[in-house]
């Protein structure tokens, strides 16, 4: 029998399988140049150098913009980590749909800054 009834019930995190980090970053083959990078044991995928978005428990969270939500509507938005500001969930279906996500990645990453050059 299992000890605990899945792990954020108990607030115990699961790790995403590269496999899932993988399949996101070729679905957004055309929005630019995309990648994903193990961070925490979690994954920021980035797009034309900026991170808009994080692969956490084998979910996909967008990093909130204006665009972003006008784009999306009415977005699910949910913590990626516990103590993370809110970010759109992306249902996994919708990941089928690599133009639309490719456009969605393209939008979001339009709105955010460059990261700052570590000196």
């Amino acid at each position: 029998a299992a000890l605990h009834s899945g792990p954020i019930a108990k607030g115990m995190r699961m790790s995403s399988k590269q496999s899932t980090v993988d399949y996101i970053v070729d679905q957004l083959a055309a929005a630019g140049v995309v990648s994903g990078k193990k961070m925490f044991g979690e994954y920021g995928i980035y797009c034309d150098g900026k991170m808009f978005a994080l692969v956490c428990d084998d979910q996909l969270f967008v990093r909130p913009t204006a665009a972003g939500r006008q784009f999306l509507g009415t977005p699910t938005e949910a913590p990626p980590y516990p103590s993370a500001k809110p970010h759109f969930l992306i249902a996994g279906e919708r990941w089928d749909d690599g133009e639309w996500l490719s456009e969605l990645a393209r939008i979001t990453a339009r709105e955010l800054p460059l990261p700052k050059k570590k000196k």
